[in-house]
């Protein structure tokens, strides 16, 4: 099959370090922590009383409140970020064949808040059955990337993957893959997250998932260091507008990068924790990289999934090693977990998103918060600590892991005719 190419003109950012791409990539940038005591409930009684929230956003500024009355905040996070992208693609839907045009979205856990509150409300009551009618439209994961294409008309390929931490990047795949294959011209992809809720923060806490610097919530996301104590939990969206090549040519787009390859794998290992060796991260980076036809000397920046989890961290770390060899130690390895939080199943759209400004700035992002070096890691590689640095970004590489061992990583490069 004479694959076709596909390339990324648009992206929108909802993060706790920025509210549009620009804002998120100066967060970036600048070593931004979007850590801070939770607001969202009382969560003085939780062992971590910390997150990474979006700050600052007033929903009705972008939806109707009565159609915002039907969403999650996972999906009016969806709403907003692919509005950007749209806008920042400068499609006219006016113009395009709408029935090639599709959304795949991705979210972990979809509207934890939704299914809370409605439960919560039920279990207090007297008894009797009472449910919003938009519960379970509100609730299911999949409402999101319907929402998306009823405001746009988009009539193609339509629905979210759930991968956990993985479903953003899973999605981002599953356009690329359709594109490729010419089953569609365009994709709104991504991921959004909302589960900074009184059961995402009492759920992970019971895993022992969860830092709890609740005295220094600013440098509780410390990946590579040695008194890393768990992930900090973080909540937003980003969405990718993936088309291809020479539609976008056609129509004079602006393309930031081309995505170019994808690799998809499973740990078989452990419901949470990951292949200590790092044998499905491993396998998951050389399958992208087999799809992409590049050499592992050719990719210069590496977003890791870097969670700042004990385990987790080595493993990536390992995985990298063995299949990049002396070349782990000339390219750039990062993680922006470490100023966003995990944001679940927008982790893998965000992180997308930070690997194409990379490329397209000649800048790789930190990885803040390393105080401690930690034996395990070896102090040749270059884990990019507390500043960021200028380098030639041709190729630029993201890994996401979730929990039931899912490993998924996908390839950027700058576009070359």
């Amino acid at each position: 099959m004479n694959l076709k190419r596909v390339v990324v003109t648009g992206l929108g950012a909802l993060t706790p370090i920025g509210n549009t791409a620009q804002e998120y990539w100066e967060g970036l940038s600048n070593g931004v922590s979007g850590a801070a005591p939770i607001t969202k409930f009382d969560a003085s009684l939780f062992k971590t009383q910390f997150a990474c929230e979006v700050k600052n956003l007033n929903i009705e500024q972008f939806i109707d409140r009565k159609e915002a009355r039907k969403m999650d905040p996972f999906t009016q996070y969806a709403m907003i970020v692919s509005d950007e992208a749209i806008k920042d693609s400068g499609l006219d839907l006016d113009k395009i064949d709408l029935t090639k045009a599709g959304v795949i979205w991705g979210s972990g856990i979809g509207g934890l808040k939704t299914f809370q509150d409605e439960v919560t409300s039920f279990s207090t009551g007297d008894g009797t059955p009472r449910f919003s009618p938009f519960f379970i439209p509100k609730m299911i994961a999949d409402i999101s990337a319907g929402f998306i294409s009823i405001k746009y008309g988009f009539q193609g390929p339509n629905f979210v993957t759930v991968s956990a931490c993985a479903s953003g990047t899973n999605a981002l795949i599953d356009a690329f893959n359709y594109i490729r294959m010419g089953k569609a011209n365009i994709f709104i992809s991504g991921g959004s997250e909302a589960a900074v809720t009184e059961a995402g923060v009492g759920g992970f806490n019971a895993l022992k998932a969860l830092s709890q610097r609740n005295d220094s919530p600013e440098t509780a996301s410390r990946p590579f260091d040695k008194d890393r104590d768990g992930f900090v939990l973080g909540e937003g969206a980003g969405a990718i507008i993936l088309e291809e090549y020479e539609h976008a040519k056609a129509r004079g787009a602006k393309i930031y990068a081309e995505m170019v390859g994808c690799g998809m794998t499973a740990d078989a290992h452990h419901i949470t924790a990951p292949h200590p060796e790092g044998e499905g991260a491993g396998n998951v980076m050389k399958f992208a990289l087999e799809d992409a036809g590049l050499s592992p000397e050719e990719v210069d920046y590496i977003n890791v999934h870097g969670t700042s989890t004990p385990l987790g961290d080595v493993s990536e770390v390992k995985a990298i090693q063995r299949i990049f060899g002396d070349h782990a130690y000339k390219l750039n390895v990062s993680s922006t977990k470490s100023m966003t939080g995990h944001l679940l199943g927008a982790a893998g759209a965000i992180e997308a998103i930070a690997s194409i400004l990379s490329i397209k700035n000649d800048t790789v992002p930190p990885t803040i918060n390393h105080f401690t070096d930690d034996e395990e890691f070896d102090a040749r590689l270059n884990l990019t600590f507390n500043k960021a640095q200028k380098r030639d970004v041709n190729v630029a590489l993201s890994n996401t892991f979730g929990f039931g061992g899912h490993n998924a990583s996908i390839i950027f490069k700058k576009l070359t005719e």
